[in-house]
């Protein structure tokens, strides 16, 4: 008998809802998800302003803020290779409203360099994007006297450890790429870490250094200007910006390929139709012809991605820049 009664209750609430013209649909819609964004989302650049990683973090968000009806705030929050504020994001709410722009160099290289982390770099990230790619071109002072990669290599064979190579700290792929050069060369120079590129830069334009390999979109002026000699590009082909300049993997290292890439992550937990937006929003500003075009001017390339082929690339990169930091007993400064 309860069970009928309860039934014909059941019967009695729909006849009633039905008969309350919007009613079941005003229920519906309460089941809808909330749309995002509703405030300000702040996108965190774990690096000081002016940067290839903020270049590009300001660029997607611009585009985010204009496509997806909110406001991108970009964040400065500089340290300890990227980890500070990458490690603010890993700590965040998972809604949606934080979120970072970090370099290989943070995502790839500090989990195997600084050791233990204030975060758990494998769980602690919901991916969305691979974005784009910055290479680096091995310069010297143009008055060096060094004019090609095999004159490096010979100078650096012939005082071993007497050749110093500039770096933007402990830990970058600044740092990493070039041990990587001298790792496959079978040569030694002394790494002299600086604070950021741009005293790297610096301290290569005042010959405290011999060398260093600098990203394309602050070596390129230079090279323009005739102040640094570019020697090889690290990418696995030449760059359209400097077509002259041989790559390293044609320069007597075959294989070899270090690029500073961007990636873009939320905290774990972040529900998945958000990620799902924002790796959407992503994609359309990489496929957007100014975006593309000021990326181009930069000297930085494209790469996008869904939100799934991005762990497995996370995955490989970990897992080479590791062996490197093994293999070479690489420890921080």
């Amino acid at each position: 008998m309860n069970k009928i009664r309860e039934t014909g209750g059941a019967i009695r609430r729909r006849a009633m809802l039905a008969a309350v013209p919007g009613l079941a649909l005003a229920g519906a819609a309460g089941a809808q998800p909330m749309p995002y964004p509703v405030r300000p989302v702040t996108v965190i650049v774990p690096f000081a302003p002016g940067g290839s990683t903020d270049f590009v973090a300001r660029l997607l968000a611009q585009h985010l803020s204009a496509t997806l009806g909110g406001s991108f705030v970009v964040e400065n929050r500089a340290g300890a290779a990227g980890t500070v504020g990458h490690g603010a994001v890993a700590r965040a709410r998972p809604d949606g409203y934080t979120l970072d722009v970090a370099p290989t160099g943070t995502f790839a290289v500090a989990p195997y360099l600084f050791s233990p982390l204030p975060y758990d770099n494998d769980r602690a990230f919901s991916p969305i994007s691979l974005l784009a790619s910055n290479a680096m071109f091995v310069c010297v002072h143009a008055g060096s006297g060094i004019g090609s990669f095999a004159a490096l290599l010979a100078a650096a064979k012939t005082a071993p450890g007497r050749l110093s190579y500039a770096s933007p700290g402990t830990g970058t792929v600044g740092h990493l790429a070039p041990e990587l050069m001298l790792d496959m060369a079978g040569i030694d120079m002394l790494h002299v870490p600086y604070r950021s590129g741009g005293l790297q830069t610096q301290a290569l334009l005042a010959r405290e250094t011999h060398a260093a390999l600098i990203d394309a979109v602050t070596a390129l002026p230079y090279m323009q200007s005739g102040e640094l000699r570019a020697l090889a590009v690290t990418s696995r082909e030449r760059n359209s910006k400097a077509p002259d300049v041989p790559a390293l993997a044609e320069s007597g290292l075959p294989g070899y390929h270090a690029t500073n890439d961007f990636g873009f992550f939320a905290p774990a937990g972040t529900p998945a139709p958000i990620v799902q937006r924002l790796a959407d929003g992503a994609r359309e500003a990489l496929n957007n012809a100014e975006v593309r075009a000021r990326l181009d001017a930069a000297a930085i390339d494209v790469i996008g991605g869904s939100a799934e082929a991005f762990p497995p690339y996370l995955a490989e990169e970990g897992r080479r820049w590791g062996d490197l930091i093994r293999r070479r007993s690489i420890k921080p400064e």
